[in-house]
Parts: C-alpha cells; sequence; structure tokens
C-alpha cells in the first residue's frame, strides 16, 4: 500500500513536470533567440576580446541569414527552370 501511494506520487510529480515543460516548450518557442541577438549587439560595442568575439558571431549571423536567401531565391529559379522546359 505504501509503495503504491508513493509509486503515485512521483508519477503525479513526473506528470505534472512533462505537463509543464510540454506546454512551456509550445508556448515560448524563441524570445531566447532575440534576446541573444541584443545581448550580442551589446557585447560587440564594448571592445576587447569579448565585443571582437560578439562581433564575429553577429557576422556570421547576418551571412548565413544572407546564405539562407540566395539558397531560398537559387530554389525558386530551379522551379523556374522546370517549369519553362530546362
Amino acid at each position: 500500500m505504501r509503495t503504491i501511494r508513493n509509486l503515485l506520487r512521483v508519477t503525479g510529480a513526473g506528470g505534472i513536470f512533462a505537463a509543464g515543460w510540454f506546454c512551456g516548450a509550445l508556448l515560448q518557442p524563441a524570445p531566447a533567440d532575440a534576446q541573444m541577438g541584443d545581448l550580442m549587439k551589446q557585447a560587440a560595442g564594448a571592445g576587447g576580446a569579448l565585443g571582437t568575439a560578439a562581433k564575429l558571431g553577429t557576422t556570421i549571423t547576418d551571412m548565413q541569414k544572407n546564405v539562407d536567401a540566395l539558397n531560398q531565391n537559387i530554389e525558386v529559379l530551379g522551379e523556374i527552370k522546370k517549369a519553362l522546359g530546362g
């Protein structure tokens, strides 16, 4: 009887934790990214090794965005080429 009660208590606590984690993951997916970007921009103005590393990080992020946009444009051009029979 005592072990069943303890098992139910642990299972209930685990279920509550899982439900909270799942709801939190669904409701707040990206605010940390926005905060990290602002933090990197502030650190980039700080100077020194930290500022240099932050500038590198923001530059790489900007370059990745540009590469993603170019890849999307290449995909569109490929679809147009396919539609034209080329």
